[in-house]
């Protein structure tokens, strides 16, 4: 009884610094939800095994210790059947129990009902792009979500692979290229937020010099006013020159990488975009010819300072590059 006494203590001393103690970020998805139940159910076991096994060991330790003249053998002993039928069959039980926990909680994370909303992400260095197929294929740099409605993610690359993940949200996915090689064209993964507010999106798999920049922001909003959002924007997308060359920097993630003051943009990958005029004299070309041959071949001409091939192939059509440049130049309405 002392035995399990002690155990017990140092169980419960145990869980009351797991359980008080803020470890985990704020739970702001259903699929989190479970996520954290399957979490805490492990850690509970794990911490009850230990509180055992160390109360255990400590009071053998301090009970049978030897003194320090007692030089005499041990008295012999025999093994118990019955505590290690028991400690053979509760570690089978607890094990079950976990495995049956994490299985009906990846079962209802990865089912979706009819009404999801189906958002296809793609990512590339050092950027995600969020396209909305029933608003219209409206795309944006920042991943807006109804409160309470299921949400499908479909993920793809352009590049290498990247990995999609919010943690308030628990749900992590990788996004793939090659389907080729890997046989798969699109991840998924769903979720359905449960909080309003702004949670950070990030890139957890590393892709290259720009992985710690490869952020942007899930936000949360009530279904009206996401609606709101949705098809407001669907028909602001397509405007011509600047606007256009606007979206096109922001869907593409050259934000990520560049700075430029036009687009409230600090990275600090690739060149500074504010000094292209500066580049395109170092260059020997004309401004608007420089920018076009940096988007279109970026290995063409490197800034000294910058290493070549970090620069991603975008596929812009030449619309798309004339519409960037003119923004990027100043030149746009």
């Amino acid at each position: 009884m002392r035995l399990i006494a002690v155990g017990l203590a140092a169980g419960a001393a145990v869980l009351l610094v797991a359980l008080f103690v803020p470890w985990l970020p704020p739970v702001a998805s259903k699929e989190r939800e479970r996520i954290d139940l399957v979490f805490w159910v492990t850690t509970g076991i794990c911490i009850f095994v230990f509180a055992i096994v160390a109360g255990v060991s400590i009071y053998a330790v301090w009970k049978f210790r030897a003194r320090p003249d007692d030089e005499s053998d041990g008295p012999p002993i025999h093994g118990h059947t019955g505590l290690e039928i028991a400690w053979t069959a509760v570690p089978v039980v607890l094990v079950t129990t976990i495995a049956i926990v994490s299985a009906v909680a990846l079962a209802k994370n990865g089912s979706y009902p009819s009404n999801t909303l189906q958002i296809n992400v793609t990512a590339q260095q050092f950027a995600w792009t969020f396209q909305y197929p029933a608003y219209h294929n409206l795309t944006s740099s920042v991943l807006r979500l109804p409160i309470d409605r299921p949400v499908r993610l479909n993920l793809t690359s352009k590049d290498v692979i990247h990995s999609f993940w919010v943690p308030e949200f628990g749900q992590k996915q990788d996004a793939l290229p090659y389907p080729e090689v890997t046989h798969v064209k699109v991840t998924a993964t769903e979720l359905t937020p449960t909080k309003s507010d702004w949670y950070p999106v990030i890139c957890t798999e590393l892709c290259g010099l720009g992985h710690a920049y490869m952020r942007s922001w899930a936000i949360v909003m009530p279904q009206a006013g996401f609606e709101r959002w949705a098809r407001g924007q669907g028909g602001q997308q397509g405007g011509g020159g600047g606007s256009a060359g606007a979206s096109l920097f922001k869907t593409n993630g050259c934000g990520s990488c560049h700075t430029f003051k036009a687009a409230s943009a600090t990275g600090t990958v690739g060149p500074d975009l504010d000094k292209l005029s500066q580049y395109a004299k170092q260059a020997g070309k004309p401004l608007d010819a420089f920018v076009t041959q940096s988007i279109t071949d970026p290995n063409a001409y490197v800034q000294p300072g910058y290493k070549p091939n970090v620069m991603p192939d975008f596929n812009l059509s030449s619309q798309q590059v004339a519409a960037l440049v003119q923004y990027l130049t100043g030149k746009g309405s």
